[in-house]
């Protein structure tokens, strides 16, 4: 149960990211309150995951699958380009988030 929530947590970290970018530095209402409660789901999630999961695998997963998602979400709405180099990049961060799950 605690990589589900560790990856749900993931999940939230992208939309949290994706909307602060959106609030145009937190004065947009709407991105705005999406960040917090994203940001706050996020944040329990990630903690509530670490009393059963080591920290630095916890932050490793949550940072990599919130960076990788928000990424994929950018290149989708045409914000970022999709460069051969980057989704080799972003391949290979998914492959180190599962090998951490495998190790652990």
């Amino acid at each position: 149960m605690p990589w589900v929530v560790l990856i749900l947590s993931g999940v939230l970290e992208a939309v949290w990211a994706s909307a602060l970018g959106a609030s145009h530095g937190l004065r947009r209402p709407v991105p705005t309150v999406i960040f917090i409660v994203a940001l706050t789901g996020s944040m329990a999630g990630l903690a509530h995951a670490m009393h059963e999961l080591p920290t630095g695998t916890s932050y490793a997963v949550w940072v990599g699958i919130g960076a990788v998602l928000t990424a994929l979400y950018a290149i989708v709405r045409g914000q970022e380009k999709a460069t051969p180099a980057k989704s080799l990049l972003l391949v290979g961060l998914i492959g180190c988030v599962v090998g951490l799950k495998a190790v652990s």
